[in-house]
């Protein structure tokens, strides 16, 4: 083992630390020396069981703890993604369905909107044109009697002009009865 030496005289006895061993064990490292190896193998045993209750006892449990905490995190997590994709999906569906309601009822108000727009613009068309017909038959009315105006003026026209185109042919006059008759008989 370790000496120390002592700082003393020469010739004095020195007192030292020296452990007093055989030399059978000179040479060997003290662990590996075999006849160490029943006390070796004891400590052995009982550190590792020491170690193996502490363990036991105490780590593991410990450990454990942790994975049931991190495994009863994580199913709360599952759950929870799974209640909130739920939800979402929910969320989801009432806004297709809305929307869905949405495009229903603009395309009803756009339909209503069109037929209003239409019958509209049919009863306008049909005051146009009864108001049209109305002026035509004002109109007829008025050139009918513009027409049997001027039937009236003409009968006095042709008598008129019968009577100049007799006197300039012939010089003589005829009198307006007998004009009368004649234009009544052409006009036949």
């Amino acid at each position: 083992m370790f000496v120390v030496e002592a700082y003393a005289a020469e010739g004095e006895t020195q007192a030292g630390t020296e452990v007093p061993h055989d030399d059978a064990h000179a040479n060997t490292f003290p662990p590996f020396d075999s006849s160490t190896f029943p006390s070796q193998l004891l400590w052995l045993v009982i550190t590792f069981g020491l170690f193996y209750l502490f363990l036991q006892r105490v780590v593991l449990p410990r450990i454990g703890a942790i994975f049931e905490t991190r495994s009863d995190r994580i199913a709360q997590d599952l759950d929870q993604a799974a209640r909130m994709k739920d939800e979402a999906d929910a969320a989801i569906a009432a806004y297709e369905q809305e929307l869905a309601d949405a495009k229903s009822k603009a395309n009803e108000i756009g339909q209503s909107a069109r037929d209003s727009a239409k019958a509209e613009a049919e009863a306008e068309r049909k005051a146009a044109e009864a108001e049209l017909e109305k002026k035509l038959e004002g109109s007829a009315a008025e050139i009918e009697k513009i027409k049997q105006s001027a039937m009236g003026e003409i009968g006095a026209i042709a008598e008129d002009t019968a009577t100049a185109i007799l006197q300039a042919l012939t010089g003589a006059k005829a009198t307006k009865a007998e004009v009368q008759s004649a234009v009544a008989k052409a006009r036949g």
